[in-house]
């Protein structure tokens, strides 16, 4: 356990570390990881950091996990400059921690602040950010299957004062999150709705950043799927309102034919939908497995009728979150409903569902060297 004043990651960024003298009693940490959810509770410390033009990044440190006192003026409350990241940290069978890709989701952080005028967080001090928290809070990482601790890296503008204008001070945080197992009672395909009213980005907009204004846009969409009887939304693009972009927070990839010969195909990258980490990976991880995986424009036609045609065999999501969910069900209002492989969980889905998992947990060689070690 680290002490007041030490520093972390010095080869990275160094985390001043001012560790809290009253963290929550190991019987009741012990109590939520047997049951923890998803962003329910929190880990007893956070990392903090400011920038200012004068200063650059500076003030790195861990900190006791706690509330933030904002003046009613700063800018992010008016304005939306608020950024935000996703990743997960797994505890191995042989005691060790590591992360999954943490330069991508740095380098993603970097976009996102580049596209809202926002001051770029260095890689290193994210890396560095991402390893003080969980070597602090180690024992806040669960062991159990499907389990992982969710860290939540992001950042607001807090330049006070109103005016329409990229902010001169930012604050970055890091806060985690233990995850219980996202279906605790096996993998259960979704239902979607095609949203044909609301669009969540345009080309040109802020799609591909992962900016919390766009998910406050998609929630009155989201409600709509769920007015009937949908549990997620699948966006269409903007011009046309014809080509699929993604569900939700996460990105769709569509199965063709079946067995050695199936085929993936996930939509292209357009600048209006997010250029998602796990979708990346799954490019990789389907031509491991000796799959064609290829990134194509698909139409919402092209899906209904090749679900009915028996040619599209399986749809699923992908994310952090989830890692894979299988869609089983489609809604829409112009183009009807149609169920995919009757509505259950796809061989080819599932297959690569364990094959990444098998990954991010250590249970197959990292060939890739996608894992970071953190202790």
């Amino acid at each position: 356990m680290s002490t007041q004043g030490q520093h972390v990651g010095e080869s990275l960024w160094p985390i001043e570390l001012k560790p809290s003298q009253n963290p929550l009693p190991a019987a009741q940490r012990e109590e939520i990881l047997a049951n923890p959810g998803f962003g329910k509770y929190f880990t007893d410390h956070m990392v903090t950091a400011d920038w200012t033009e004068e200063l650059g990044w500076h003030n790195a440190q861990l900190v006791p996990y706690g509330p933030l006192s904002l003046d009613p003026a700063t800018n992010f409350m008016h304005y939306g400059q608020a950024i935000f990241e996703g990743l997960k940290a797994y505890r191995h069978e042989d005691g060790s921690i590591k992360t999954f890709r943490p330069i991508a989701n740095a380098e993603r952080f970097q976009r996102s602040a580049r596209r809202l005028a926002m001051a770029e967080l260095p890689i290193e001090l994210f890396l560095a950010s991402v390893n003080a928290l969980v070597q602090q809070d180690a024992a806040w990482v669960p062991g159990g299957e499907d389990q992982s601790l969710y860290l939540r890296p992001f950042m607001i503008s807090t330049e006070v004062g109103l005016g329409v204008r990229p902010a001169n001070a930012y604050k970055y945080l890091l806060i985690a999150s233990p995850a219980g197992a996202y279906f605790p009672q096996g993998v259960k395909p979704v239902s979607v709705w095609i949203s044909d009213d609301y669009v969540r980005a345009a080309p040109g907009g802020t799609g591909e950043a992962k900016c919390a204004g766009n998910y406050a846009a998609s929630l009155i969409a989201q409600a709509e799927a769920a007015s009937h009887g949908c549990e997620q939304v699948v966006w269409l693009d903007a011009v046309e309102r014809n080509w699929i972009e993604e569900m939700g927070g996460m990105n769709l990839y569509f199965v063709y034919g079946s067995g050695d010969s199936a085929r993936l195909v996930t939509p292209t990258l357009t600048g209006s939908l997010l250029p998602g980490i796990t979708r990346d990976s799954l490019l990789t991880v389907a031509a491991d497995l000796g799959y064609l995986a290829t990134e194509d424009a698909i139409s919402v036609d092209q899906w209904r009728d090749g679900a009915q045609a028996g040619e599209i065999t399986e749809v699923f999501a992908c994310g952090t979150a989830a890692v894979i969910t299988p869609v089983g069900q489609v809604k829409s209002r112009k183009s009807g409903h149609w169920e995919i492989n009757e509505g259950q969980p796809g061989p080819v889905t599932m297959q690569l569902r364990e094959a990444l998992l098998n990954i991010q947990t250590g249970q197959v060689p990292d060939k890739h060297q996608w894992l970071h070690t953190i202790c």
